[in-house]
């Protein structure tokens, strides 16, 4: 039993179109990951597809449902809250271990860590 019969036009069109616009996006990104040459330029292609991607195809299963239910539907505002916050996280601290590692190993092409100077007047 499918429930698509009784879907507007419209909010059948919607959904298509943020679901396609949402599958393109994700695909650039892996495509980018596939592509880049270092781990720092190949961190961010997925991270921005994942996040652009998963919003569009949230909407789209918003629209879909809530038409379909008629009533607001809110579990893929949930589910975006939580792959929000945590993609960027992820992101972070991928690149801090891959930063320490290669600072370890003295790779030239990472830039050196800072250096704390202290300010404290001499005497």
């Amino acid at each position: 039993m499918s429930a698509t019969g009784t879907l507007p036009a419209w909010a059948a069109l919607l959904t298509a179109f943020c679901l396609l616009v949402g599958a393109t996006v994700t695909l650039i990104g892996s495509l980018g990951l596939l592509r880049l040459r270092t781990f720092y330029a190949r961190v961010h292609a997925p991270t921005l597809g994942t996040t652009v991607g998963m919003a569009s195809i949230l909407a789209g299963s918003a629209l879909c449902f809530s038409v379909l239910e008629t009533r607001p539907v809110v579990h893929e505002v949930l589910i975006a809250v939580f792959v929000t916050l945590t993609t960027p996280v992820t992101l972070m601290l991928l690149a801090r271990a891959a930063l320490y590692r290669d600072r370890r190993e003295g790779i030239k092409a990472v830039p050196a860590a800072d250096v704390e100077v202290d300010q404290t007047p001499p005497g």
